[in-house]
């Protein structure tokens, strides 16, 4: 592990400007780049964490605010620990912004995102890595689907409706991704039942996608998330595990 630097930057996209948070190693060397796509409750104190963490495993580390269009983060107030159960006005806050950042804005973003960490003095030329969590895992799908040629691994932790009924439903891109993926789900998870796992699975083999889809036993939808009831300490540092053997082999 080695020091880590962190700053707060702005990444310039179509559609204005996206707050974010950028780690990497501190010895002033490009290190391969990672794109690290939040979840529901957005840029905060645990994401920079998880950020650093990373950066000190030798990569640098773009958490972009996907929810930017609304305001700068945190967007409202989020407490320390973030338990819904405690406020249920945070899903009433949280769940319309969510509903509003559709395919093709995230699309968009992804261009902008990449293209920040492709002009970044502190990365490596080359393709980069996804890591998603919750929704961030839709995210990283999407854009290993419609950035091929500069995604090289793209993970996704607790990430749910990653299958859905709909035309434009993450899962249908399979066929343009040349990425490695891997997902770990939590089997306490509503959002992606066992069904749906196994149609992603489907999917991706059909697809010729190299794939790896493994569920947590006993872990809750948001199990990384150490400011939250959904914890789960054992998952978590699996996901470490799966997340930087991904990233060796890929980078």
């Amino acid at each position: 592990m080695t020091d880590v630097q962190g700053a707060s930057v702005d990444v310039p996209t179509e559609d204005g400007t996206a707050d974010a948070y950028l780690a990497h190693p501190a010895d002033g060397e490009p290190h391969p780049g990672v794109l690290l796509y939040q979840d529901a409750y957005g840029l905060r104190p645990q994401l920079r964490s998880m950020a650093d963490r990373l950066a000190s495993a030798g990569y640098t580390v773009l958490v972009p605010n996907v929810f930017y269009r609304h305001g700068t983060s945190p967007l409202g107030e989020l407490p320390e620990f973030i338990d819904p159960a405690a406020d249920p006005g945070i899903w009433e806050r949280i769940r319309p912004v969510m509903g509003s950042l559709t395919p093709e804005q995230s699309r968009r973003d992804a261009d902008a995102y990449l293209a920040f960490l492709a002009d970044n003095p502190f990365v490596t030329d080359g393709p980069v890595a996804l890591t998603g969590y919750c929704m961030g895992a839709r995210l990283a799908l999407r854009t290993a689907a419609t950035h091929p040629g500069r995604v090289a691994a793209a993970a996704g932790f607790h990430g749910g409706r990653l299958v859905t009924d709909a035309p434009d439903s993450p899962h249908r891109g399979a066929g343009d991704v040349t990425a490695e993926l891997y997902f770990g789900f939590a089997d306490q998870d509503a959002s992606m039942p066992a069904e749906q796992i196994r149609e992603l699975e489907r999917t991706l083999d059909a697809a010729g996608v190299r794939h790896t889809c493994e569920v947590y036993p006993g872990a809750q939808h948001g199990y990384t998330q150490a400011d939250t009831p959904a914890y789960d300490r054992e998952a978590d540092e699996r996901h470490w595990s799966a997340l930087l053997a991904l990233l060796d082999r890929a980078l």
